[in-house]
């Protein structure tokens, strides 16, 4: 019987190629936004005996959040080591300098990816968007979920969760994942951590039981490597694939990959937000629109608050589970993780979620020309997104797509259309302004031009003078 395209093909290339590690006999449970991840989440960390590592874009100051810091505290009194990387830019506003004050006292370290510095400027645009716990070196959960309020919704007011996919993990991969928080405690801080309190990949087996096999994902600054993998995988899924993304704002190439796997007959299915908490990212998703509907990919709207999972299921065997969306801000700048699963039964498991989703959905299809909507729209709750707070990597996104769009304007290298309006009229505003800011303010965009040029400038000087200093030490031995 003729194998699989994903299953023939080599774990060794495919690790290679996602820069991934991968490891054999894991135990994987699937766990559907806020209301089921949280509770196994905060029973992980109330059983904890020795270690909690915690590493997540978003840690607000709400009654989640309270419940999260008690548990770790309370661990941490127990004598548990409680380490936190959270995200400087992600949890302003959204937390206090007296909520975190809560975790130092109690003997948790602490530290915030990223925080502004006047000697890197740009080191913003680099955010940590990992959603990472493992406790005791023996159970680890990832997925797309942030800590906060959205994410847990409100029963008694009727506003369902965001929708959002995370999984729990046992076995060997525990470690890869311990190691890429390690990397990220390492650039967060000053000080190693201790790679002794991670323990080796040989003492994680899944007790007895044969197992699956994962490749963990950990995405860094420049790394492209998930970015690589989904291209791969667009180009070898021989039946299906169905991706859900929060925030799509796919490379032209990728799109394209998208589009030839349809053409070639695959099954290829797209679920992104009805309403995005970023109305000009959700713009700039809708433009991909008519390239993939003409190639016959399925496009669907989520009829709810907001779905933030970013998942992929292909060929009922591939299963990706992650912080990463499919945008250049996850592929180039930030610091993200995912799991990739080669097992039939989760995969059939993600198949039936995408496939109950897609009842709380509404498919977009082309008609007379544009596209539209297959049904009209029904939104649980109220149907409306509250906002997440200022993300560079959605402002990075909606940038390059911002970009692509007017580029395109200008040069008619290729046609736009409707669901381009909005970007456009935001470009053609913002360049109205700058001229009229030019014409009658002109002694300030002076001074915004020469700030923007001698900060760097001299950034640039003090780096290549301490270049040149380390340079002449090697020398003289």
């Amino acid at each position: 019987m003729p194998l699989d395209p994903l299953e023939a093909l080599s774990a060794r290339a495919f690790c290679r190629v996602a820069d991934a590690q991968q490891s054999s006999g894991n135990r994987v449970r699937l766990l559907r936004d806020g209301p089921q991840a949280f509770p196994a989440w905060l029973e992980a960390i109330g059983n904890a005996r020795s270690q909690v590592h915690l590493e997540n874009y978003i840690l607000q100051e709400d009654a989640l959040g309270q419940r999260f810091a008690d548990a770790l505290i309370a661990a941490a009194r127990r004598g548990v080591r409680c380490q936190i990387i959270v995200d400087w830019l992600g949890c302003l506003k959204r937390s206090s300098s007296k909520f975190w004050q809560q975790f130092r006292d109690a003997g948790i370290e602490l530290r915030h990816y990223n925080p502004p510095h006047l000697t890197d400027p740009l080191r913003w645009i680099s955010r940590d968007h990992r959603k990472v716990l493992v406790v005791d070196g023996e159970v680890a959960f990832t997925g797309g979920l942030c800590i906060g309020h959205d994410w847990m919704g409100d029963a008694a007011l009727n506003i369902p969760p965001w929708r959002d996919t995370a999984i729990e993990i046992r076995g060997p991969a525990v470690s890869h994942i311990d190691a890429a928080f390690a990397d990220s405690w390492a650039a967060a801080g000053s000080r190693r951590y201790r790679s002794p309190d991670i323990p080796p990949a040989s003492s994680l087996g899944a007790d007895g039981e044969e197992g699956v096999d994962i490749s963990v994902v950990a995405g860094r600054p420049d790394g492209l490597s998930l970015y690589r993998l989904e291209q791969l995988v667009a180009e070898i899924a021989g039946r299906s694939l169905w991706l859900t993304d929060g925030y799509f704002v796919a490379t032209t190439a990728y799109v394209r990959a998208l589009a030839n796997a349809s053409k070639a007959g695959v099954d290829v299915r797209l679920l992104v937000p009805g309403s995005s908490n970023w109305p000009l990212v959700g713009a700039l998703s809708k433009s991909a629109y008519r390239p993939l509907l003409q190639a016959g990919v399925r496009v669907f709207e989520w009829n709810g608050p907001m779905v933030h999972a970013k998942t992929a299921v292909a060929d009922g065997v591939w299963t990706r589970i992650g912080s990463s969306n499919s945008n250049l801000a996850s592929w180039v700048t930030n610091r993200e993780l995912d799991v990739t699963i080669k097992d039939h039964d989760l995969a059939r498991q993600m198949e039936a979620m995408f496939e109950a989703d897609m009842e709380n959905s509404t498919e977009v299809v082309l008609a007379l020309g544009r596209t539209g909507l297959a049904k009209p729209v029904s939104s649980d709750g109220d149907g409306s997104s509250r906002g997440s707070g200022t993300s560079a990597s959605r402002f990075f996104s909606g940038a390059i797509g911002i970009g692509s769009t007017l580029t395109a304007s200008f040069s008619r290298r290729r046609e736009l259309h409707p669901e381009e309006s909005l970007v456009v009229l935001s470009g053609g505003i913002a360049l109205l302004a700058l001229g009229l800011f030019a014409i009658f303010l002109p002694h300030l965009i002076a001074w915004i031009i020469a700030v923007i040029a001698i900060w760097p400038g001299v950034i640039l000087l003090i780096q290549a003078l301490k270049l040149w200093r380390a340079d002449k030490t090697d020398k003289n031995g």
